[in-house]
């Protein structure tokens, strides 16, 4: 069986960030990847240096044609459903049972974001419910923006959307507003709706406003929804990486080169960090690539 130095779990943003520095290094390489990121339900990908408003899935077209370019470079269509730890490097099984070897891991799989259950979310994720406002809250315009309580971290994120438009927090009986809740939504003008919510309107993907228990309908533009995310990928549990509790879920912990706890493992993209986005999981792949790069050199010092 052919030993990759390193086998990357991942093939987008921060995946094929790291898989760029590696091929520059000359390294062979393999990149598994099943050809579902985490962004795919959003049409454009805006605040994206040189690159606002491109199609995510046009980004990474681009860049698996250009390491498709160096020669030691391999792709694999596929998931990794298991990784073990043998003679000093790492053996990946995937779903269609083939087996690689690797001397250095690299974890880049992303995280599933888990919706509150409100029928007509799951359509519109993406479209016109969203969550980072960094991301679609200047297209929206100044208009009338909901943000849909699941998280007490909703609080903050009512705090932050006010500034891309009209707000109005639905608590929906999912936070309890203290003093200090109530005096930051007062003085960033944010409307507070506690009637619950009980139904989407409009005709999907389109969003025309929230159904409210007690009949009301309150018109919108956008919903924001603050969401929590799971691991996708049973790899770093399997491996015995430890895990860090954030405010959006579990990620997996690595040091400042993005090793994790397990030697020889290393893990980016928002798998492994917080907050998420395009750009900060690229530099985050490149940080990991790094890392990989310059313990293969220092092993091979060692047995040389």
């Amino acid at each position: 069986m052919k030993i990759y130095d390193a086998i990357i779990i991942g093939g987008s943003f921060a995946g094929l960030s790291a898989a760029m520095q590696l091929a520059r290094a000359r390294r062979p390489i393999l990149i598994i990847d099943g050809g579902q990121p985490r962004n795919r339900f959003a049409a454009h990908s805006h605040g994206v240096f040189t690159h606002d408003g491109a199609p995510g899935s046009e980004l990474l077209e681009q860049a698996r044609a250009q390491l498709a370019q160096y020669p030691t470079v391999s792709f694999v269509s596929d998931y990794a459903v298991q990784a073990k730890e043998e003679g000093g490097g790492f053996t990946i099984r995937t779903e269609s049972g083939n087996n690689y070897a690797g001397r250095r891991l690299l974890l880049a799989t992303g995280l599933s974001d888990r919706l509150p259950e409100l029928a007509g979310l799951q359509e519109r994720w993406g479209k016109t419910v969203l969550h980072c406002p960094y991301c679609h809250g200047y297209e929206i315009n100044q208009g009338r923006i909901g943000v849909l309580a699941s998280v007490p971290m909703s609080v903050h994120q009512a705090s932050i959307v006010a500034d891309w438009g009209d707000v109005t927090l639905f608590t929906n009986g999912k936070v309890e507003l203290d003093e200090e809740a109530l005096t930051l939504l007062q003085k960033r003008k944010v409307k507070i709706e506690t009637t619950p919510v009980i139904s989407i309107e409009g005709a999907s993907p389109a969003l025309d406003g929230l159904r409210l228990a007690d009949g009301r309908s309150i018109p919108l533009d956008a919903l924001f929804v603050a969401v929590q995310a799971e691991q996708s990928c049973p790899l770093a549990a399997q491996l015995g990486c430890a895990f860090d509790e954030t405010p959006m879920g579990l990620i997996v912990r690595t040091s400042n080169v993005k090793l994790t706890t397990v030697t020889g493992v290393y893990a980016a993209g928002d798998a492994a960090r917080v907050p998420h986005n395009i750009t900060l999981a690229m530099a985050d792949g490149v940080m990991a690539a790094m890392g990989v790069h310059q313990s293969l050199i220092a092993a091979e010092v060692a047995h040389a």
